[in-house]
């Protein structure tokens, strides 16, 4: 048996060290920081004791055994002293002010009510203090989009307060902004302040990093993953961007973040993309260039002109020749990073660029060279190296003589509706007009032609005895195995089970391969994957690492030690029987205002394909799988199942599939999430183009595809807005092999999608067996090289756990702890329902609807007692129940909750301790 360690010592410095990498400093007027070994702070800002470890919705439900926020990280840093009065002040507010935990899924609040600061208070606390530091806090995610409104993408009128009165005050503020994505920083020249750095949101241990970088024990080397313009309007996506609730028209085109600002408004640009202050300084110099093979490469030697050793992110930009394609400005062609280098030393890096990274996408053929795909047209392409793309310097050039096809593409997933699209036209000095275009719309039917790229079907031969571990093992061939299988097994094993399906890991987010008990009885493994993608979201209330969001990754530009810490979440997903961590999420920053940028990485693709590319090798270096999503152009939350993305085949090729290519081509990933919305007009989940066309015939995709949970699809094509969950015969026909999710599925569940329906009546228009086999070949090779394969072999790892923080207060579950219902239970509390504990049951009942959940229970704390008890279903809080002392004598409380699903599990938290639960009665009351 296999064993492998997770010292998790190592794993929380690693998730340290990255998060302090990501930090970048904006602002470091007269050297204000690092702040001075002794200093005396006064921190405002009520989220000094809230910290945002993330966003919302999937991505964020992370169960933590604790979270460090930035008042504990500085205290505790053993450096500098924070202002007891003002610590105290700020406890008794926050106790009369309550945080404002939302409404539940999507409907928490972007921030939270600031404590006002009055100028007195401030000018009171100068007195006796070095520094002021202030943290500006929000949140955004899953379902609820960011606003551009006060306490949302501005300041609040009490944050505006609070910085007036604090900057009058002191001559040395900081301000902090403990975010998952860019906000308006119009307030850094309105207020005099010294420093300002994005800490984003980095996870559990985001303090720490935060106390290290303000005290210079790290020094900040981190860079803007994105544009940050003076107004919001500036953004090119803006004019289009939550505009319309049914269709988002990409008008704007590759003209993305600084590709956009480079090319027409620089003079809009406040901090521009790759930008980030260091406490050193560096110079680069000596640059090397050479062009081989269709690849350039340029070496250059950083030497540290400052007095502290740092790092320096080092990034190539190219700017293409003006020709028949229109171009942005400035394309990041590669980026590295160096070591720390000493104060008076030098490190020579590298950084290679193949063609194909600056090349344009011809989607109509008007280069010239007889095909529509990546070309570079003739002219010089000149490299600049530097950091930010508007300080970057000119190194070398090269010329092309003629105009070159880097390879030759079928033109995919093309609009079908006309519009215009933005345009680059030349001044003639340097500069560019904008212009426009009518966009090339679709020609090709390529899913009219589907089964000329199918293979044939194989004969069914009915059960030959032949086990899945007999072709991993190479005594039977695939085809032998899938001959066994029977039009339902066929059937069902295109869907997986959840959420919370019993048949894995309990609370996670689905069961798929070996779902039946017929398939398991063939040697199926079940495999299990769960939520991420900054660590696994587990509604068991098992506690799991939260590692940094992926803005902040990105802001390190350090894919190597992205991977470290991605390496030690994969053995943690191993020490949890989970074989596929559902992320990283590779959608492009096209907007400030998506919620799940906090999620995604960058508004540059090959940032995001080369981040994501580091997540893959080091889960798959552990023997687990990301699933990267959401494939494709899911660039916004608000009505994302009905949105079509209206967008051009250059567009998608240049700006939203690239990081998709880069990291199955670069990374291996062997899984694709697909995403809600329609990409002009279909949807993602039965988009044949994109499913079959682009990632499998075009881009060599050989591995398994699964939509987003409950998914919608639409089978008539041309009717946009008419859509099923239950039709999974189009789904599979794409080549979009699992669907998830379904409540259940066994054998009786078969005709609850058309799938079999289909294959055994209709006309092969919609699925035919042959495509059927080569799903369930697509799942079950995936299937073969899993954790969940090791387990049905015998031959599961054993994690040997070092100084695990979890150890004292874990919850243990298994899936013992599901009951099945039908319309009424009771069940016996065996947990010990002390401070922090969980009371965890899963039910399993055949009606979804609405059910009560009547708690028994008792205190021996006097009438006077408050005691509160939340109450959660799939994480997602639904009541809190006060109970208040009983003198022991036996009370109930009852609150209520919807089932939408077959398996649901329900933990109950106990904030504080002092009752105990006897037992809880679980009643159907009426249907949904």
């Amino acid at each position: 048996m296999n064993e492998i360690t997770l010292n998790w010592n190592e794993y929380t410095e690693s998730a340290i060290k990255t998060a302090a990498e990501g930090i970048v400093m904006l602002e470091n007027k007269d050297r204000v920081l690092p702040l001075k070994t002794g200093a005396h702070v006064a921190l405002f800002g009520r989220m000094q004791i809230h910290y945002y470890k993330s966003g919302t919705g999937s991505g964020g439900m992370v169960n933590v055994h604790h979270v460090t926020d930035i008042r504990e990280g500085l205290n505790d840093c053993g450096s500098i002293t924070l202002d007891a009065e003002l610590m105290d002040i700020y406890d008794k507010w926050d106790a009369e002010n309550p945080i404002d935990a939302g409404l539940g899924w999507g409907k928490e609040a972007w921030s939270q009510a600031e404590m006002p600061v009055s100028s007195e208070l401030a000018e009171k606390l100068a007195g006796r203090n070095d520094y002021a530091v202030i943290i500006i806090a929000r949140t955004a995610g899953e379902d609820r989009d960011n606003s551009a409104e006060k306490g949302a993408y501005f300041l609040s009128d009490s944050e505006e307060e609070m910085l007036a009165n604090v900057t009058k005050a002191f001559d040395k503020t900081i301000v902090l902004l403990n975010v998952g994505n860019i906000i308006d920083m119009s307030f850094v020249e309105k207020y005099d302040i010294k420093g300002v750095l994005y800490v984003w949101q980095a996870g559990m241990i985001g303090g720490i990093s935060v106390a290290r970088v303000l005290t210079g024990k790290e020094n900040p080397s981190g860079c803007l993953p994105d544009t940050i313009a003076k107004e919001l309007e500036d953004y090119s996506s803006n004019a289009n961007f939550l505009k319309d609730i049914k269709e988002d028209v990409y008008q704007e085109d590759i003209f993305v973040g600084y590709r956009y600002f480079s090319t027409f408004d620089k003079e809009d640009v406040l901090y521009p993309f790759g930008f980030g202050l260091s406490y050193t300084d560096f110079e680069l110099k000596d640059p090397v260039f050479a062009v081989e093979n269709d690849i350039v490469t340029v070496s250059v030697t950083v030497k540290n002109i400052g007095e502290v050793s740092g790092k320096k992110a080092v990034m190539l930009y190219c700017k293409a020749p003006d020709g028949k394609l229109s171009k942005p400005s400035r394309v990041l062609a590669g980026f590295t990073k160096t070591g720390n280098i000493p104060s008076g030393c030098e490190e020579k890096v590298t950084i290679t660029a193949p063609f194909r990274r600056f090349a344009s996408f011809d989607d109509d053929g008007r280069a010239g060279l007889g095909s529509t795909g990546f070309v570079l047209e003739k002219g010089s392409y000149e490299f600049f190296i530097g950091s930010d793309f508007m300080s970057a310097k000119s190194v070398a050039s090269f010329d092309l003589p003629e105009a070159k096809l880097l390879e030759k593409l079928d033109n995919a997933l093309l609009p079908t509706k006309p519009y215009k699209r933005l345009t680059a036209i030349p001044n003639g000095d340097g500069t560019y007009s904008k212009g426009e275009e009518d966009t090339p719309l679709k020609t090709i039917d390529f899913l009219a032609t589907r089964m000329d790229r199918v293979r044939p079907e194989i004969p069914q031969t009915g059960d030959k005895g032949i086990k899945l571990t007999d072709v991993k093992h190479g005594k039977n061939t695939m085809d032998e195995f899938v001959a066994q299988l029977t039009d339902e097994d066929l059937c069902l094993i295109i869907r997986g089970e959840g959420m919370g399906s019993p048949k894995v890991t309990i609370g996670t987010a689905a069961a798929f391969g070996g779902v039946t008990k017929e398939l398991k009885a063939m040697g199926v493994p079940t495999l299990c994957c769960t939520d991420g993608p900054s660590g696994m979201r587990l509604d068991s209330g098992k506690k799991a690492f939260s590692l940094p969001n992926g803005t902040c990754l990105a802001s390190t530009f350090n894919v190597e030690l992205v991977e470290e810490l991605y390496t030690y979440l994969g053995i943690e997903m191993l020490s949890n029987k989970i074989d596929a961590l559902l992320g990283p999420g590779i959608n492009i920053h096209r907007h400030p205002l998506n919620g799940r940028n906090f999620e995604y990485f960058s508004e540059d693709p090959l940032l995001t394909g080369l981040m994501a590319a580091a997540q893959v090798r080091a889960l798959e270096k552990s023997g687990v799988t990301p699933v990267i999503k959401h494939f494709c152009a899911n660039n916004r939350e608000t009505q994302r199942r009905e949105m079509s993305s209206r967008v051009s085949s250059r567009a998608l090729r240049e700006i939203y599939l690239p990081a998709f290519e880069i990291a199955i081509r670069e990374g291996g990933a062997r899984c694709v999430m697909t995403s809600y919305n329609r990409i002009n007009d279909t949807y993602s989940a039965n988009h044949y183009d994109q499913n079959t066309m682009i990632l499998r015939e075009q881009w060599g995709f050989t591995g398994l595809v699964m939509t987003d949970w409950w998914a919608y699809i639409n089978k008539e094509v041309t009717v946009a807005e008419k859509y099923n969950l239950e039709d999974h015969s189009v789904m599979a026909r794409s080549q979009n092999d699992v669907y998830m999710v379904c409540t259940c599925v066994e054998k009786e569940n078969l005709l609850e999608a058309d799938t079999y329906k289909e294959l055994t009546e209709g006309d092969g228009s919609n699925i035919t067996r042959a495509e059927l086999q080569r799903n369930a070949i697509n799942i079950l090779n995936f299937a073969m090289n899993t954790p969940a394969m090791d387990r049905e072999e015998g031959n599961e790892v054993t994690i040997n756990h070092v100084d695990s923080p979890f150890k004292d207060d874990d919850v243990e579950v298994d899936t013992d702890v599901f009951y099945e219902m039908s319309d009424e239970i009771t069940i016996e509390c065996k947990t010990k329902t002390s401070r922090g504990k969980d009371f965890v049951f899963g039910l399993t009942c055949d009606k979804q609807g609405y059910y009560s959940l009547e708690f028994t229970g008792y205190s021996n704390l006097g009438e006077l007692a408050q005691i509160p008890m939340t109450c959660y279903i799939t994480s997602i809080p639904f009541a809190v129940i006060t109970w208040n002392g009983t003198n022991g004598e036996l009370v109930s409380k009852e609150a209520e909750c919807m089932m939408y699903a077959k398996n649901c599990v329900f933990r109950i938290h106990f904030a504080s301790g002092g009752v105990s639960i006897k037992n809880v009665k679980v009643k159907y009351l009426r249907p949904l």
